[in-house]
């Protein structure tokens, strides 16, 4: 029997021998915040490391960008990936930073944050993206791969972001068109932190969604093998296989004309996937003008257009200077005029420009007024002739050459044309529909324009004339003049006309719009419109 000292000197010792074994879990402990304050040192180094690298990659890109930031920014997919590193790459660097208390850095982001782009921006980037590729007919490996001059490759992540943002547009043909490269390029061994289960997920969806039910089905029982508790594609499978199930039921029982009336109507689904129909009617026609598939004229018609020197009946400043001037078109008559600007008139119009660029507008029909619309993508800025002296020679040359007074003429007008920068088909002037188009201004309808490049565009950035299939290409320093009104005061629709998108470099263009007020003497009115 053990007395109760004997208990007491046991229950100690094991409360010693508890103690000892508390001891010896705190030095295990202490071993472990050793072990984890290496690993938080490693991390730190990692971090380090990761900034480091992040810095000497954007490093090199900024240095190569300001070399010639409008020609690096004139590259679509440039543009895009900015948009996309300043709007969510740099907020990941931020968190990242954040964690080591990096007072400066992290002020300074702040600071300049609120000039960063946001969601908005980045979607507008992407869909420029977007539009440049279905204008052009250019594939993702194109684009993706950076087979497009001076541009760079994108990651999976490019990818996927703009497939994610079609797919919030529910546009189910570029989802498919993007999700397939991003799910290409990590197959091909793209390391990524996207991960496949998320892009065969949209994948899936984005192709049920436009019809094809097998396609679906195989890429879902992909995703499943990757994770087979996916609670959406677990359902999609069974919704898939059931339908298809109907489907081939249906086949089975209908008879011989109802299986070719069946096989017809896949061919013809099958031909008319793709790109979601819009708004805009002749969309096909504009884009074909855009690659340079337009009218071709017939040899008799081409034989009719001439270049020649014009002294503007024997203007006095052009009578031993002529300008150089070139027919494009001839109905309606389109003329283009060479060397109108010389390259320091140019750029102090830019540099006069460039602090106001503001998002193009156009006339709104209903009010009258200056709006802000989705088929203008562009900035633009207004230059008055008493600013500087290069504005207020420019306006004296137009009416010098044009023979047209430009007193009551709208003000200069610049516009810089970016990444996938365009203006849809429209007209310049009023229709009679349009009453009060141009009211506010007093001086009359739009009757002629004159349009400046000032820039020369690698590719794409063509002025098209969609009614008459015409295209005039940018060449630096030259202008493109039309009539928009017939002599009658008639408006001439076959003026109808686009700028189409800049898909490498980057356009400058200038215009002025001359108005009826003031050309009663100098453009006589006829009811022939022929005239």
């Amino acid at each position: 029997m053990i007395s109760h000292c004997s208990q007491f000197n046991i229950r100690n010792s094991v409360t010693d021998l508890g103690s000892e074994f508390r001891m010896t879990d705190l030095l295990y402990t202490e071993k472990d915040l050793v072990t984890s304050l290496k690993d938080y040192i490693r991390a730190e180094e990692s971090k380090l490391e990761q900034v480091k690298k992040w810095a000497q990659k954007l490093d090199v890109l900024s240095a190569t960008a300001t070399q010639d930031p409008e020609g690096f920014l004139g590259h679509p997919v440039n543009a895009f990936k900015l948009m996309k590193r300043l709007n969510t790459e740099w907020g990941e660097l931020e968190s990242l930073v954040l964690k080591d208390m990096s007072d400066g850095f992290i002020s300074n982001l702040t600071i300049q944050r609120q000039y960063f782009p946001n969601d908005d921006d980045q979607t507008g980037a992407a869909k420029a993206l977007m539009r440049l590729q279905d204008t052009y007919r250019l594939d993702t490996q194109t684009i993706s791969t950076g087979e497009l001059p001076g541009e760079g490759p994108m990651t999976v992540e490019d990818c996927f972001e703009l497939g994610k943002i079609a797919y919030s547009d529910a546009d189910y043909y570029h989802t498919e068109l993007w999700m397939e490269q991003a799910l290409k390029q990590l197959d091909g061994g793209e390391e990524s932190t996207v991960d496949m289960v998320t892009i065969l997920d949209y994948l899936s969806y984005s192709i049920y969604q436009q019809g094809e039910l097998e396609r679906a089905l195989d890429y879902t029982k992909r995703l499943l093998k990757l994770d087979s508790a996916h609670q959406r594609a677990n359902g999609n499978l069974k919704y898939f296989e059931y339908q298809l199930a109907k489907q081939k039921k249906v086949e089975a029982e209908e008879g011989l004309k109802e299986k070719e009336k069946r096989e017809r109507e896949k061919r013809e689904a099958s031909e008319k996937k793709g790109r979601p129909a819009d708004y805009l009617p002749e969309r096909r026609k504009y884009e074909q003008l855009c690659r340079g598939e337009g009218i071709k004229m017939t040899p008799r018609r081409q034989s009719r257009m001439f270049c020649r020197y014009s002294d503007n009946n024997r203007h006095p400043l052009y009578v031993l200077g002529p300008v150089k001037q070139e027919d494009e078109w001839d109905r309606p008559r389109i003329i283009r005029y060479h060397d109108v600007l010389s390259n320091s008139e140019i750029e102090k119009v830019k540099e006069l420009a460039k602090p106001r660029l503001r998002r193009a507008t156009v006339h709104d029909p209903q009010t009258g007024k200056l709006t802000t619309a989705h088929y203008r993508v562009s900035k633009s800025a207004w230059l008055t002739a008493y600013e500087d002296p290069v504005v207020d020679k420019i306006n004296q040359r137009i009416e010098d050459i044009t023979g047209l007074n430009v007193k009551t003429a709208e003000e200069l007008q610049v516009a810089n044309y970016g990444v996938g920068g365009q203006y849809e088909p429209h007209f310049d002037f009023g229709r009679k529909d349009e009453p009060d188009a141009f009211k506010e201004l007093g001086t009359g309808n739009r009757i002629a324009t004159w349009l400046i490049y000032m820039s020369d565009v690698p590719s794409g950035g063509a002025t098209v004339f969609t009614d008459v299939g015409a295209a005039v290409w940018p060449k630096k320093g030259s202008a493109v003049f039309w009539y928009n009104l017939f002599p009658s005061g008639e408006g001439d629709y076959s003026t109808r006309h686009a700028a189409c998108p800049v898909l490498v470099g980057n356009k400058w263009v200038s215009n002025k719009w001359i108005h009826e007020r003031g050309q009663e003497f100098r453009r006589r009115c006829t009811l022939d419109e022929s005239d």
